[in-house]
């Protein structure tokens, strides 16, 4: 009985290192930030930063950032991009409407990415859904990245909704990848009434 307890904790402490190495660990400054994810030295993800959390972004060593959301969002920053500039960071916009995400969109910013693999960057939205469903897409089909630790990693922002699901699927299949894998469900969330 006692090497049947044993060998349980073992898987158990064995399946949490693997859930907990999915994300880096983030400096206690960037943890503040809405949703912030870690994935790599070189790539994260999070919700809207306050112009202080900019700041952070910037002292963190952050080189480019990438905003998919529209500037009419109330948690926008109007001039988000003189601050960002001002930062000493490289900026971009790339517009994507939540309701109706496009393959062209997605392909921004993977070419944006792919000029400079080097440059620490990070992709944020509003809460980080986008993000995270363009941080998947990028890091299966660019990093290679398996995709059961890249929808882990999603899932502990949101589960995408049909018009996402639908989305990440399309761009899967435009790149030869599927999105099948061990425990991954892929249903969408109940809609709000």
């Amino acid at each position: 009985m006692r090497t049947f307890y044993k060998a349980l904790l073992i898987t158990l402490f064995s399946s949490l290192s693997i859930t907990s190495n999915a994300l880096e660990d983030v400096n206690s400054e960037l943890a503040e930030i809405t949703n912030f994810l870690q994935y790599s030295d070189r790539f994260a993800s999070a919700g809207q930063p306050s112009r202080e959390q900019f700041q952070a972004i910037a002292d963190n060593g952050f080189e480019r950032v990438v905003y998919i959301a529209f500037t009419n969002n109330q948690n926008a920053l109007s001039d988000a991009d003189q601050l960002i500039k001002s930062l000493g960071m490289e900026y971009m916009h790339i517009p994507v409407a939540f309701d109706n995400p496009l393959p062209d969109d997605f392909y921004a910013f993977a070419d944006s990415m792919q000029r400079n693999t080097s440059k620490k960057t990070l992709l944020h939205c509003q809460i980080n859904a986008r993000a995270t469903a363009f941080s998947f897409l990028y890091r299966v089909i660019y990093q290679d990245v398996p995709v059961a630790e890249a929808k882990a990693d999603m899932n502990t922002v949101w589960q995408p909704n049909a018009v996402w699901r639908d989305f990440i699927f399309d761009v899967l299949a435009q790149n030869g990848k599927s999105p099948d894998c061990m425990d991954c469900d892929w249903t969408p969330p109940p809609r709000e009434q």
